[in-house]
């Protein structure tokens, strides 16, 4: 679409990623000047975004545009992507920068540019212009919540200038969020009554099948609620599929040694003790909607595997010890059981012939996503380094289900 341009002689677009986890689309064009018939004799960039904004859906048109001189090319004439500048603040497509107005846009500005990774934020940026993307725009709008700024996902996308979302809040009342009603069960409960559960509506009967099935009954019971909308979704897939379940996450790690792998699993044990939502099962037979399960205790269940077990000697070479393992836990092929906690499962191998150890960790998407994922790592780093003391007060997932259930969008 940019070679359509009459005002562009050469263009490439790439999926940058320069800081982790922050990918953008960036395009780097060689500007036509014989065919230029912007006014002025110079096309602009901003000029270039509008074009494209016109026969493209939105997240298609670049985050930046980069004008080049020429493309630079290998030694054997073949672009060089490699030396391809990145992009600095010139390059996103702000639309002209003018400074935040009052209060709430400068609390705004300095959250977007918290999130987006930018030195600074005009009022008429978009959002979205500026490489946000839609999990961004949810970490965004969390920032924003514990700004004390509740708003959802949706007032994004619908006002995406940083102006135009700071007028939407002050011209509308700000969202409350619902008071999350608190738990009702008590610490070593010999029954589990319906009126304990303020969150889900279940008989006696059926709170009785759910209670038979949790290792320790009653006692190990912390919580019952409902499902969040996502995750419907993803037991809807689960069920669905015959095979293998798309929503399987696994993780590989090799450690130096034997010690240094059960420490790492000791860190993991206690971030199971530290989150409810990596110590809960799902059960759905029987009721009129599904419902997740907090144990108290849920034991994180380790695989420990013999080089035997997936046909490897001694002698086995290089990365074949890797690949075996790969093949054997490949979640094209695997299915954890949703109706037991945890909803995760550590395989382990020492490697034929050496002191090195690998891990793999499979985790269902219903208990954790990418971003959970590294921030349960990060918890495990500090953990290992003895700085435990740190780590903020674990949050309940029951008030994230709540917000999802009865309050904000």
């Amino acid at each position: 679409r940019l070679l359509t341009h009459p005002g562009v002689r050469e263009a490439v677009v790439l999926a940058r990623e320069d800081e982790p986890g922050h990918k953008r689309l960036v395009a780097y064009v060689v500007l036509d000047v014989s065919e230029d018939r912007s006014e002025g004799g110079t096309l602009s960039m901003q000029t270039l975004r509008q074009a494209m904004e016109q026969v493209l859906p939105g997240f298609m048109v670049p985050s930046a545009f980069v004008p080049m001189p020429a493309l630079p090319l290998t030694p054997n004439g073949k672009l060089d992507r490699r030396a391809l500048p990145a992009p600095d603040l010139q390059a996103l497509a702000a639309r002209g920068y003018e400074a935040p107005q009052g209060e709430l846009e400068e609390q705004l500005s300095a959250l977007w540019a918290e999130v987006l990774q930018l030195p600074r934020v005009g009022r008429h940026d978009n959002f979205f212009e500026l490489g946000g993307h839609s999990l961004l725009a949810v970490t965004l709008i969390e920032r924003m919540r514990q700004a004390g700024l509740a708003s959802d996902v949706r007032a994004l996308f619908s006002t995406p200038s940083l102006a135009q979302l700071a007028q939407g809040l002050q011209a509308t009342e700000q969202l409350r969020e619902v008071e999350v009603p608190p738990n009702a069960i008590p610490e070593g409960a010999t029954q589990i009554t319906p009126q304990m559960l303020p969150l889900v509506s279940l008989s006696q009967s059926q709170l009785d099948a759910i209670v038979a099935r949790v290792p320790g009954g009653a006692a190990n019971v912390q919580d019952i609620y409902p499902l969040a909308p996502l995750q419907e979704g993803m037991l809807f897939h689960h069920l669905m599929a015959a095979q293998g379940d798309v929503y399987l996450l696994r993780a590989v790690l090799r450690f130096d040694g034997e010690a240094r792998l059960q420490r790492y699993l000791d860190a993991l044990r206690q971030g199971l003790r530290r989150h409810d939502v990596l110590r809960t099962a799902l059960h759905w037979e029987g009721l009129d909607e599904p419902v997740q399960v907090v144990w108290r205790e849920a034991p994180l269940p380790v695989m420990m595997l013999q080089a035997a077990d997936l046909g490897l000697g001694e002698d086995s070479q290089g990365d074949e010890a890797l690949q075996a393992l790969l093949q054997h836990s490949d979640p094209r092929g695997l299915r954890l059981s949703l109706q037991q906690a945890p909803l995760m499962q550590v395989r382990t191998l020492r490697e034929p012939g050496r002191a090195s150890w690998l891990m793999v960790l499979l985790v269902h998407h219903l208990a954790v996503d990418h971003q959970a994922l590294e921030v349960m790592q990060q918890e495990i780093a500090l953990l290992l380094s003895g700085r435990g003391q740190d780590l903020p007060p674990a949050q309940p997932f029951r008030n994230y289900v709540a917000q999802a259930r009865l309050g904000l969008s």
